[in-house]
């Protein structure tokens, strides 16, 4: 039998080691959760669309943001009106008015928070570096649809709008220091 001088040890260097690997893990680990779940308002990323188009129809409004970049980013429909399981197109168009090329990340979020489980993307610019030169103007294209599910869960099922909220960040806002 080990004593218990040196059990303690053992035991402690133990959880040591379980937390370092559990810090090291947890990134990923809330990733898939927030993925799987819709947590916090992510989306989900599918690659087909579904098989079934709805009547119920839900008012989506973009919301545009931009920060420290010197890009104007707007959304060329500020609101749609969709189907829910029908796939629809958004476009995005983006200028830099700025005297030299700046590269930019966006994200999103989906408000309420709840409904991100539904809002479905099939094609994003969202996390892909973009590159603009001065006075560059492009234009970025979001595939999505929501998904039939939604009439089945009693948090959402009612709801007539929702918002899917876009920032572009400066790459340096990335960068580590």
């Amino acid at each position: 039998m080990i004593e218990k001088k040196k059990l303690t040890p053992l035991v402690l260097a133990g959880i040591f080691v379980l937390m370092l690997g559990l810090s090291y893990a947890s990134v990923p680990l809330y990733e898939i959760f927030c993925r799987v779940t819709g947590f916090g308002g992510t989306t989900q990323v599918a690659n087909n669309a579904p098989k079934i188009v709805l009547d119920k129809v839900v008012s989506v409004r973009f919301d545009t943001n931009v920060n420290n970049l010197p890009w104007d980013f707007k959304a060329k429909s500020n609101v749609m009106d969709v189907k829910v399981g029908q796939v629809n197109k958004i476009e995005f168009e983006v200028l830099n008015y700025g005297d030299e090329p700046t590269a930019g990340v966006a994200s999103f979020n989906v408000s309420p928070s709840s409904f991100g489980k539904y809002y479905s993307k099939l094609g994003c610019f969202c996390f892909e570096k973009q590159e603009l030169k001065a006075g560059e103007k492009a234009t970025y294209v979001m595939t999505f649809y929501l998904d039939p599910e939604m009439v089945n869960d009693a948090n959402v099922k009612n709801l007539e709008d929702v918002t899917m909220s876009y920032t572009f960040f400066s790459t340096d806002y990335y960068k580590q220091s």
